[in-house]
């Protein structure tokens, strides 16, 4: 089993690693928009593209990439953003549709977070 640190993406707020590996499967914790300096992006779009960006670097990191995640998990704070970060996620998953779970929470780690999302993939 590998447990991954990615350098430059923001310290874990808890006892986990941002990436797990073992064997073809791999496991990215859940990634908020927030800069590894703490700076948080105003709107839920900017706080999804980060979160995005973070969680690439992740998948990189486990050897892998967008086209290998099977299943992917959306948390939002007001879940009628959906549509305003869903183009964002079909321009990062291209033609690859993974599972996915969309819930609405009533807060993440940091007050001004309103966006979450975790991964699993499968290395080919």
């Amino acid at each position: 089993m590998q447990r991954i640190m990615v350098p430059g993406v923001m310290e874990p707020v808890s006892h986990y690693c941002h990436v797990v590996r073992a064997g073809d499967l791999v496991w990215v914790s859940g990634i908020v928009g927030m800069e590894a300096d703490g700076r948080v992006p105003g709107t839920t779009v900017e706080q999804f593209d980060l979160a995005i960006e973070v969680m690439d670097k992740c998948l990189k990191a486990a050897g892998c990439g967008p086209e290998q995640v099977v299943k992917v998990r959306v948390f939002m704070t007001d879940i009628t953003e959906r549509a305003a970060i869903n183009p964002r996620r079909i321009a990062y998953f291209g033609a690859h549709r993974p599972a996915s779970t969309l819930v609405e929470v009533s807060g993440l780690v940091d007050p001004r977070l309103t966006v979450e999302i975790e991964c699993e993939a499968v290395v080919e």
